[in-house]
């Protein structure tokens, strides 16, 4: 573990800590407040899509906590909250009447962040998509990107004056193909040719809201937020490169090549372009849109090997090089992370960036009111002394926001795992600063009293 003392003189003054939450992994109040249902709360309701049958619909109760919660997460010291707005609560339906309540809920939470001098940095998606649009196909089809668009519109019109950063969307990958391909998120799709859909739809809609961002609250700096993958080759033969490269195409490439070059990788459409919807005239003027930002979420790191046998990119999984994981199976090392910023910006002319998520799952439960997650704390040191490092070789990284800001709703993983710094009593919803939270609390105070 690196001292916080130590790792808080390593940052530049202009730096900000944070931490990140979702609003279907914390909120609740799934039916409150003229709220309708998004594919979350349908997939989550069907038996054998989440673990335990869990679902968001009381999650950590946030909706009716704010206040509690806020003060909670002051009490960190961090200087910034990354939280999303749920489109349900603002547009039930997807399209047609703005719920005026729901407005109402994330005026409070806004309004208590400036209270604490807390800067705001919204994600106007993250995965929680009003259900009635996907009855109409969800990602799949344009419309949906101009749906969005509406959305981004009504939500900075009303909070624009009072956000400092907002974000498009969180991890597009996971929308286009952990939804869509591999079925494990909602709505459970297993197409190459639903998510290949979805990829474009995601990519339009993002440029839209870029343009509405950009339209309605032209002083909120505004970003997207990946979670590209480090990708490492098993050994260093050419087949491996190569399947790396593909790889790196097909699950980076498919968001960056569009937003920052204007075009989607050349072996990604050689192999799936004629299933491609149609990408009309100026679409990807939109897509390409500068950006003042970019967030990248990194948690693990992917090893690939070539495999002739899989359809492309034709890659297979390689065994882990580190004998570290977290509970939730995910291997340790942080030097993927060092790998994958440089990649990044070696390949791309870039913006600002900010690691937009960053953290580990280990679940230790309260022993005598003390949670020890001491892997926990080891993890944060040691990649936050990568952020450090990257910093002082010359990347433009601005700030970090650890996941999560308390446990919560994990997905498809339901309750079982947790990655916050704050442990949830989900029977009783008694909140529990855990040792990792004590520790970032350390950090971000020495950073600011440094700064003084």
């Amino acid at each position: 573990m690196i001292d916080p003392k130590a790792l808080a003189g390593r940052f530049p003054k202009d730096f900000i800590f944070g931490t990140a939450t979702a609003s279907y992994q914390i909120e609740g109040a799934a039916r409150e407040d003229g709220r309708k249902p998004s594919i979350w709360d349908a997939f989550s309701h069907m038996p054998g899509r989440v673990y335990n049958r869990d679902t968001g619909d009381i999650a950590c109760d946030h909706y009716h906590r704010v206040e509690e919660d806020l003060d909670l997460m002051a009490s960190l010291g961090v200087e910034t909250y990354r939280f999303s707005i749920a489109w349900p609560r603002i547009i039930p339906d997807g399209r047609g009447p703005v719920n005026e309540a729901g407005l109402d809920f994330y005026d409070r939470l806004i309004d208590a962040c400036k209270a604490r001098g807390i800067k705001t940095n919204a994600t106007l998606y993250h995965w929680d998509l009003p259900l009635t649009l996907a009855g109409d196909g969800g990602w799949t089809v344009r419309s949906t990107a101009y749906a969005f668009q509406r959305y981004v519109q009504t939500v900075m019109k009303r909070f624009g004056d009072r956000l400092d950063f907002v974000s498009t969307f969180n991890e597009p990958w996971c929308v286009v193909y952990l939804s869509h391909l591999y079925g494990i998120h909602a709505p459970g799709e297993k197409s190459i040719e639903a998510s290949v859909a979805a990829l474009h739809t995601v990519n339009l809609a993002h440029g839209l809201a870029v343009e509405a961002i950009r339209q309605e609250a032209p002083d909120v700096a505004v970003g997207i937020v990946c979670n590209h993958q480090a990708i490492i080759p098993v050994t260093d033969s050419e087949e491996d490169k190569a399947a790396c490269e593909r790889a790196f195409q097909f699950n980076n490439g498919v968001f960056f090549d569009p937003i920052f070059k204007g075009e989607y990788p050349a072996d990604f459409m050689a192999a799936y372009g004629d299933i491609m919807p149609k990408i009309e005239d100026g679409d990807l003027a939109l897509i390409s849109q500068p950006l003042d930002w970019w967030g990248l979420n990194y948690y693990k790191p992917e090893r690939y090997k070539h495999n002739p046998e899989a359809p492309f990119p034709s890659v297979a999984d390689g065994p882990a090089l580190n004998d570290v994981f977290t509970d939730i199976g995910w291997e340790v090392d942080a030097s993927a992370l060092k790998f994958l910023v440089h990649q990044l910006y070696d390949r791309y002319e870039l913006p600002d960036m900010y690691i937009t998520e960053n953290g580990a799952c280990y679940n230790m439960a309260p022993v005598d009111g003390v949670v020890d997650d001491q892997p926990r704390i080891e993890y944060l040191s040691e990649h936050l002394g990568v952020v450090a490092d990257l910093i002082e070789a010359g990347r433009p990284i601005k700030g970090y926001y650890a996941w999560s800001l308390m446990d919560n709703f994990e997905w498809a993983e339901g309750y079982k795992m947790r990655f916050g710094l704050i442990y949830i009593n989900y029977e009783t919803q008694e909140r529990t600063v855990k040792n990792s939270g004590k520790w970032f609390k350390a950090l971000a105070e020495e950073f600011l009293n440094a700064e003084k």
